[in-house]
């Protein structure tokens, strides 16, 4: 009677993939929110924010351009990521010379949009602020505070932050794919 619930989904879905890309976001994100609260002298909570919202970014865009890439790809190209989300293997050992290529590409292409990323989101984040009603502080103080979190912040490069950042969440879910395949 109900034979469509009993249908097996992981037939037609990766879930190994999907499991892997949040088993790396589980990874990437507090090591990345330690970095960003360690060097742009973030609190608690908006490092944490802001590590999710890059990484949340980067993944969805990075599936995004995987998809609109795949179709261009060639009959053997087509089959070689088919096999490894399928079936967790490559074709060929020809493969890892590229793969290493590939992987060099993403690392700096999502380094770029964590970086405009997080620079947008701290923009957005002063714009917001400045409209919310000021509380009863001195002039002074206000100013004073303001200087003090723009010099932290340029004091400590946002850019250099997030290469640390990307880089030790990068090597983290190396490791972790080692391991996986040996």
């Amino acid at each position: 009677m109900l034979d469509f619930i009993s249908f097996d989904f992981s037939s037609i879905l990766p879930v190994g993939i999907v499991l892997f890309d949040l088993l790396f976001l589980i990874i990437a994100i507090p090591i990345e929110a330690y970095i960003l609260k360690a060097r742009l002298k973030f609190d608690q909570k908006s490092s944490v924010f802001y590590a999710i919202s890059i990484n949340i970014f980067a993944n969805v865009l990075g599936w995004l351009v995987f998809f609109a890439i795949e179709p261009s790809l060639s009959a053997t190209n087509k089959s070689e990521v088919l096999n490894y989300v399928f079936f967790n293997r490559f074709q060929s050992e020809q493969i890892y010379s590229l793969l290493v290529l590939i992987a060099f590409f993403i690392f700096f292409a999502t380094f770029l949009f964590k970086v405009i990323t997080l620079q947008l989101l701290l923009l957005i984040w002063e714009k917001s602020d400045k409209k919310k009603p000021e509380q009863e502080v001195s002039l002074a103080q206000r100013r004073s505070s303001r200087r003090y979190k723009f010099n932290q912040v340029q004091r400590t490069n946002v850019v250099t932050s997030v290469l640390i950042a990307n880089s030790l969440s990068y090597s983290a879910i190396t490791i972790i794919l080692v391991i996986c395949f040996s």
